[in-house]
């Protein structure tokens, strides 16, 4: 028989890596030696279906790939069996069709992880191949002051948390006089159910570096750093490969794609602190001191690390700058509703079928993300409450799930989008144990420079132990409201400052939980 050539595709995605794709890696290459069969092995990005992974993509005949999973390396035999000796895909088991005809890609509309999944991410040719580097190309051809004009064009609002305007950040840092300016990617991902920084930064890393190396061109930085969790190491590898490879082949260094401008990048791993991923205790720490939250102002835009102007972004909002540069402002600025345009990833976690990222424009509901991309509960039982924005987000009960995802509504709502991560509960969860939780993490992630984060949230701890001991006691809940209105008003930073949203949320939605009268319906 003649040898047949196929190209096949296993993630080296670190969520992929933990459901054994590097056995099923193994396998396949095994696999095809005792076959004789010639393959490619392409070790691709996630695609982001998680409940698939690990998902194993083979290129047909026309170009296309057809996807199969979760496959486990035991059923590596039958995959190329079905595959490659009766050239019928659909013939397997794990068979899951066309990768883009999957109605969990079909239907999302994606910019910032176009690639994921796509391309290998330390080939540079690949990225190139796929669109990579035309925003910096026209950024190389405007001065600061117009590539700072498209981003405020475009009104990306930053994707890590405050949704501050990125345009109003860069214009900031480009005014100031100072010959020496910094721009620092803010890569300590820590919110509960967020994935989306890690996922592009295995995935699409040189996208990353094209984000940050427009920013640096629009404000006149010639340092940038990324400071990225100790918990990412295999983040940390992909990119450290990837910074090499752009530097040797000039998109970074003394001379940008040879245009005169200077622009260079260096990771910084933190320390494992959540409150590195506020901005100022950032800075602290990538100065070598302890991670603790600086007063404002002035602003880090102003004096930032080093006490010089800097632009600090998180992942998404970066990555989501070489887009807005290739296909102009306007056009970013088309997608989405009221003042959150663009488009948003958002990462689905929890007690969920189809748990993944799904990158859409701004308004999509909760409901259509949980049940018509998530499948509902993995437990088959009624979904009770869904977490939004991380650990200090609002609990919402089922009866909002037809809240729109912007900004605004969600604040509205009483709740914070942040980093868009989306985690859903059955109707097994104990709302009151859940807001003693966010007192405890509040607790142990407190930096300990104001009293309000510091004492207030070991204190509420200790009165949510007591409410849960005695559920309905109503001095303790009283005291346990004021203590959260102290620490909402009195806080330094978003730690001490939020961490009585979920309380008060829990209280609100489900107030059986606590021995109180249920919420009306």
């Amino acid at each position: 028989m003649t040898p047949t050539l196929a190209t096949i595709f296993v993630p080296r995605d670190s969520g992929a890596l933990s459901l054994g794709a590097d056995r099923v890696a193994a396998a396949i290459a095994a696999e095809a030696a005792r076959r004789a069969i010639a393959i490619e092995l392409v070790r691709n990005g996630s695609r982001g279906l998680y409940w698939l992974e690990p998902m194993v993509e083979v290129a047909t005949a026309g170009g296309a790939r057809v996807a199969y999973g979760p496959v486990g390396s035991a059923d590596v035999p039958s995959l190329f069996d079905a595959v490659f000796l009766t050239n019928d895909p659909a013939a397997h088991p794990l068979a899951q069709g066309p990768v883009e005809q999957i109605p969990y890609l079909a239907r999302q509309r994606r910019m910032v992880f176009a690639r994921m999944g796509v391309t290998d991410p330390l080939a540079l040719d690949d990225y190139i191949t796929h669109g990579g580097f035309r925003g910096l190309a026209r950024a190389l051809e405007l001065s600061g002051a117009a590539i700072v004009a498209e981003i405020t064009r475009a009104n990306l609002r930053g994707r890590g948390g405050a949704a501050f305007p990125a345009g109003i950040k860069w214009k900031t840092t480009l005014e100031q006089a100072d010959p020496v300016k910094y721009v620092v990617c803010n890569a300590d991902e820590g919110d509960s159910g967020s994935f989306a920084d890690r996922m592009l930064m295995e995935g699409d890393p040189f996208l990353l570096i094209e984000g940050l190396a427009i920013a640096g061109l629009a404000v006149g930085a010639v340092q940038g750093f990324i400071y990225l969790r100790s918990e990412y190491p295999h983040a940390l590898r992909t990119l450290t490969a990837a910074i090499a490879t752009a530097r040797e082949r000039g998109y970074l260094g003394s001379s940008v794609c040879g245009g005169g401008r200077a622009f260079d990048l260096e990771i910084v791993v933190g320390a494992g602190s959540y409150i590195c991923g506020e901005e100022t205790a950032m800075l602290e720490s990538l100065e070598g001191k302890r991670g603790m939250v600086r007063f404002k102002p002035p602003v880090p835009a102003v004096a930032g690390l080093f006490g010089r102007p800097t632009v600090v972004n998180n992942v998404v909002t970066l990555a989501s700058v070489p887009a807005i540069l290739e296909h102009g402002g306007e056009a970013y600025n088309q997608l989405g509703i009221g003042r959150s345009r663009g488009t948003i990833p958002l990462q689905l976690a929890g007690n969920v079928a189809r748990p993944g990222l799904v990158e859409a424009p701004f308004g999509l509901t909760l409901r259509e993300l949980i049940h018509d991309f998530g499948g509902g509960t993995r437990s088959g039982r009624p979904l009770r409450a869904v977490q939004v924005g991380g650990p200090l987000g609002a609990y919402f009960p089922a009866a909002m799930l037809d809240l729109p995802i912007d900004y605004e509504a969600m604040a509205e709502a009483g709740g914070l989008l942040g980093h868009g991560g989306v985690v859903v509960f059955d109707d097994t969860v104990d709302l009151a144990r859940m807001a003693r939780y966010a007192m405890e993490f509040c607790a142990l992630e407190s930096c300990g420079k104001c009293t309000p984060c510091r004492i207030g949230s070991t204190r509420g701890a200790e009165l949510l132990d007591r409410v849960i001991r005695a559920r309905g006691d109503g001095a303790n809940l009283q005291l346990l409201r004021e203590l959260c209105d102290t620490m909402a008003a009195g806080s330094l930073c978003a730690l001490g400052g939020l961490t009585p949203t979920p309380v008060l949320s829990a209280l609100k939605h489900f107030p059986e939980d606590f021995g109180l009268a249920a919420a009306p319906t």
